[in-house]
């Protein structure tokens, strides 16, 4: 049974997916240990508490400094005693020694198909923002593993969604959302949990 460890910024709606996923058995072979939260107004905390899965808050706030930090929530992971961070909408730049000590076992959702509108800067509305400005037709959602840039990482999985006229960021971070992350991030997680691809010469393929 693959343990899943969930972090999370805001209101959890990839995290709600997870859970459900699991319960419909659209995810098999895992389970999520905890969800940890940056934020402790996060509502991604009351969703993981009425699906009575531990949660707690690691906040930077609460600690002196970034290094004290780091550690905290280096720790908050490894007594949870996960094999796989999923990244559902965690706006904190992951540790170093994270990334080392999970390497290809952190993965996460980005809501374009990178290598588009990817990288520093680029998160939540800004990206639906600027695939609006550049006129795209199509957009749509990235999962894949982490490594030490932003967005960098081998990918997993990809889903194309439409742009459609009269879009708003709001409306295609939605659409995309619902059709895309809510969709991908959940087969990741199954595909991880049953064993099925792996990473060789910085590219996931299938086993």
């Amino acid at each position: 049974m693959l343990k899943v460890a969930v972090l999370v910024s805001g209101g959890g709606t990839n995290l709600q997916a997870i859970i459900d996923s699991m319960a419909t058995g659209k995810i098999t072979n895992a389970e999520i240990v905890t969800v940890i939260s940056n934020n402790k107004n996060a509502y991604a905390l009351e969703r993981a508490e009425k699906a009575e899965i531990p949660a707690k808050c690691v906040s930077p706030k609460d600690y002196e400094s970034r290094e004290l930090f780091n550690k905290a929530l280096l720790e908050a992971v490894e007594e949870s005693g996960a094999d796989l961070i999923v990244l559902a909408g965690f706006l904190v730049v992951i540790p170093q020694e994270m990334i080392e000590k999970y390497r290809n076992r952190i993965i996460n959702v980005h809501p374009s198909l990178i290598p588009s509108f990817c990288g520093t800067g680029y998160y939540g509305l800004k990206v639906h923002e600027a695939a609006l400005e550049r006129g795209v037709r199509v957009s749509g959602a990235t999962v894949h593993f982490v490594d030490e840039g932003t967005d960098t990482g081998p990918i997993i999985l990809q889903k194309a969604v439409e742009v459609l006229d009269g879009d708003t960021p709001q409306l295609l971070q939605k659409r995309i959302m619902e059709r895309a992350e809510w969709v991908i991030l959940p087969m990741a997680i199954d595909l991880i949990a049953n064993g099925k691809l792996e990473v060789k010469d910085g590219k996931v393929i299938s086993k």
